[in-house]
C-alpha cells in the first residue's frame, strides 16, 4: 500500500511523464521545453501544494526530475502519454479543475517554448484536451 507521501511524489512524478510527452512529441526535446518547464514549476506548482519529499524538498520538483530522466534515457513520446493517461483514469480524483487548468497551462507553454507548436505538439496536446474531457 501507498503512503499518502508515496501517492503526491507519484502524483508528480506522472505529471513529469505527460510534460516529457508533450516536448519529445516531435522526437527532439528542446533546452527551451525543459526551461519553460523549469519557470512555471517554480512561478505556479510551488504555490499548489505542501508536500515535501524525503529531502523536504517541494515534491512538485519530482515533474523536472522526471522530465530530465525521461529526456536523458530518450523514452518514447506516446508511451509516457499514454501511461500517465492510465493513471489519469485510475485517480481521477486528483486532478481538480484547478489542477486540470494548471496541468493544461504548463503543456501549452512547454509546446509554445521553441518556435511555437508544431504539428506533432498540437496532436499531443488535443490528446491532452479529450482526455481531461472524458
Amino acid at each position: 500500500m501507498y503512503t499518502s507521501e508515496d501517492q503526491h511524489l507519484l502524483f508528480y512524478q506522472k505529471l513529469g511523464e505527460l510534460f516529457y510527452a508533450v516536448a519529445a512529441s516531435d522526437k527532439v526535446v528542446r533546452k527551451s521545453e525543459y526551461e519553460s518547464l523549469k519557470k512555471i514549476i517554480k512561478k505556479e506548482w510551488t504555490t499548489v501544494d505542501s508536500y515535501k519529499d524525503v529531502f523536504k524538498t517541494d515534491a512538485v520538483y519530482q515533474m523536472e526530475i522526471v522530465f530530465e530522466w525521461f529526456d536523458y534515457e530518450e523514452l518514447d513520446a506516446d508511451q509516457c502519454f499514454n501511461d500517465f493517461a492510465d493513471y489519469y483514469k485510475e485517480h481521477r480524483s486528483l486532478f481538480t479543475k484547478d489542477r486540470q487548468q494548471l496541468i493544461w497551462k504548463t503543456a501549452n507553454q512547454i509546446a509554445n517554448a521553441f518556435s511555437g507548436k508544431n504539428k506533432s505538439e498540437v496532436i499531443m496536446l488535443t490528446r491532452l484536451k479529450l482526455l481531461m474531457q472524458s
